[in-house]
């Protein structure tokens, strides 16, 4: 029954957004001239980048300021415990901003950043 999940976002610059998230490992999907959104892919999970028109026509509101609020925070688990930090890094290495060290909570490892249009991620791994 699944196709995957698919997580929209709004975006300010869809190229910029979509070197961001290669860097990190995503794949993107083919794109033509001139589009308004973008599909990257990410271990089964759909990314679709909207610009903020495309965005708020879909959603049928306004986009949230990301500067003030958070809409989401979008975790993303991975096989190994070295896989947060390295990844999180990337994300920082790419224009994203570390929000602080990882947090180990015993059975749960997970450290957050913000993308460039300041959407909250965060990378975890969970024991067993």
């Amino acid at each position: 029954m699944s196709a995957g999940v698919f997580v929209n976002l709004p975006v300010r610059d869809l190229d910029v957004a979509v070197g961001f998230f290669t860097a990190l490992g995503f794949a993107a999907g083919p794109r033509r001239p001139g589009a308004d959104s973008a599909q990257l892919r990410f271990d089964g999970i759909h990314l679709v980048l909207h610009l903020p028109a495309v965005f708020e026509a879909f959603a049928g509101s306004p986009v949230c300021d990301t500067g003030t609020a958070r809409e989401v925070i979008i975790g993303l688990g991975v096989d190994r415990r070295e896989q947060v930090d390295a990844l999180v890094e990337r994300a920082v290495a790419a224009g994203g901003e570390v929000l602080g060290p990882g947090r180990d909570l015993g059975h749960l490892y997970m450290r957050g950043f913000r993308d460039p249009d300041g959407h909250q991620w965060s990378f975890l791994h969970m024991e067993g």
